[in-house]
């Protein structure tokens, strides 16, 4: 059975550990900015979460993705995928029902007057991999519906939703026949 693919910030992977057990094979596709921002949260030591408690579970999280990605042989795939524009790397197994690949996403200033430019990564990416949005910036799923932005987009709180969604309408509102 293929994965069930999203496009994620990496944040989201430390933030919500259920997205690491899904019940059906699920694949993440991230932009390597957003990794780029958790080694910027790890160094200023930024709060991600309001509690103290969940930001010191969060900041741990983050912690040990950081230190995933650094394998030798992740790092190795990583880095393979940074050589040239839109590159993704081989799959990197998270748990056994979760993969991920990075992506070496160019923000194209498509979407820059209305978006950030690693919302505007999130954004191409997803067109170009014809896979779903996933976030938990009700904001941002706001704007892309606001600006009629052509991806599809599910709140993570619905993710269990998201995977067993129909992928067919995903792609008609992706604009496909």
């Amino acid at each position: 059975m293929q994965p069930r693919r999203f496009v994620i910030e990496a944040i989201m992977l430390a933030i919500y550990g259920h997205l690491l057990d899904p019940k059906q094979p699920v694949q993440y596709i991230i932009p390597y900015t957003s990794i780029m921002e958790l080694y910027e949260i790890r160094e200023s030591g930024e709060r991600v979460m309001p509690e103290p408690e969940e930001d010191q579970l969060a900041q741990r999280y983050i912690h040990e993705l950081l230190d995933y990605f650094e394998s030798d042989l992740n790092d190795k795939k990583i880095k393979r995928a940074l050589s040239q524009p839109w590159k993704s790397s081989q799959p990197l197994l998270l748990e056994s029902n979760a993969s991920c690949i990075v992506i070496n996403a160019m923000d194209n200033m498509q979407y820059g007057e209305l978006f950030d430019p690693i919302e505007t990564e999130l954004i191409l990416t997803s067109i170009r991999e014809q896979a779903p949005l996933l976030t938990d910036q009700f904001e941002f799923i706001s704007r892309l519906i606001e600006h009629e932005v052509p991806v599809p987009v599910y709140d993570v709180d619905d993710f269990e939703y998201a995977v067993e969604h129909d992928l067919e309408t995903d792609h008609y509102r992706l604009g496909k026949p």
